[in-house]
């Protein structure tokens, strides 16, 4: 996938265009970067808030009207432009798909999304909550698209 999901347009915030950023991910949504929302880029001229609340203001978007306008909209960024992640972290999107499996192969399911929870992130697999943590995850192969979890550890039944 070319286009990683920086977050969501969320309420305005005053009358310059300015908007709060839902389900956001800091570090896609830099000053002077660009994103995308629908056909059209935008560069982000004004960075505010924290980094689980920031607020944003994009080029070409200089009233609350127009910030009312985008609201619920995707802000996307290119994977080019995204910084390396540290070694074991993720893009969601890089696991969404993934077949997870135990180590002598017996298929669980495929990973639906990963999500934030208060303790860590997990890996939505059917009804299976995945935690990313070293005793649960025994590997994650990209390239094969496939992530070995560990089912004693996970409370799974292999009968």
């Amino acid at each position: 996938m070319s286009m990683l999901n920086a977050g969501r347009v969320g309420r305005p915030h005053g009358l310059d265009g300015s908007f709060h950023v839902t389900r956001p991910r800091g570090l896609l949504l830099t000053l002077g970067g660009s994103v995308r929302i629908g056909e059209d880029v935008h560069e982000i001229v004004r960075r505010a808030g924290t980094e689980d609340r920031p607020i944003l203001r994009l080029r070409g978007i200089d009233d609350r009207a127009g910030a009312e306008a985008l609201r619920e909209a995707d802000l996307l960024v290119e994977r080019a432009a995204a910084p390396p992640l540290p070694e074991g972290e993720y893009w969601p999107e890089d696991l969404e798909g993934c077949t997870v499996l135990t180590p002598d192969g017996r298929e669980l399911g495929v990973v639906a999304a990963m999500r934030a929870l208060p303790s860590c992130e997990v890996l939505e697999v059917g009804d299976l909550l995945v935690p990313l943590v070293g005793d649960a995850v025994v590997s994650i192969d990209l390239d094969a698209r496939r992530i070995v979890v560990d089912p004693e550890f996970l409370g799974v039944e292999m009968s």
